[in-house]
């Protein structure tokens, strides 16, 4: 690397920032459909989650980041529970290429809010009557490769719809 290259990369680094302004929850819903008598069922549920991820520029260098994590609970065909919580935060990224900006939005911003979705869940399943719920840990790191991945052979091959 010469003199002027690195000098370019630490006045890069240099402009880099990253900050949270606010973490919240944006939308919240709870459902019980099967109550009281799901009380009287044995508690053997299959629980399943569903993630999704959506971003927001706000201003220059303002993006609200949104978090949704949908968790279902049931037992047979008959279920427990359904939480969705769409866990939000507004971050000031700037001085990043388009690569990592992406890469922020897409992972590093879900990796700070999951924590916060996920006690919000624990304590609403809590507060609805059901043992604690205790989600596992996400690879967001991975689900974002995954997607970037996907993205590009749609690019390259044009392979369909890409969920993210």
């Amino acid at each position: 690397m010469s003199e002027t290259d690195e000098k370019k990369e630490q006045t890069a680094g240099a402009e880099k920032q990253f900050a949270i302004q606010k973490i919240y929850v944006r939308d919240i819903s709870f459902e019980t459909p099967n109550t009281p008598h799901i009380f009287q069922e044995k508690w053997e549920p299959e629980t399943n989650m569903q993630l999704g991820n959506k971003a927001v520029v706000l201003a220059d260098g303002v993006h609200e980041v949104t978090l949704s994590v949908t968790v279902t609970a049931k037992i047979g065909e008959k279920t427990a529970y359904l939480t969705e919580v769409q866990q939000s935060g507004i971050f000031n990224i700037a001085g990043y290429g388009q690569d990592e900006l992406s890469a922020m939005v897409g992972s590093y911003c879900p990796n700070i809010l999951f924590p916060f979705a996920r006690e919000t869940i624990a304590d609403l399943v809590t507060r609805g009557g059901f043992p604690q719920l205790l989600l596992s840990p996400v690879n967001f790191d991975a689900l974002y490769t995954e997607y970037a991945q996907q993205q590009k052979r749609q690019q390259e091959g044009g392979e369909g719809e890409v969920q993210h």
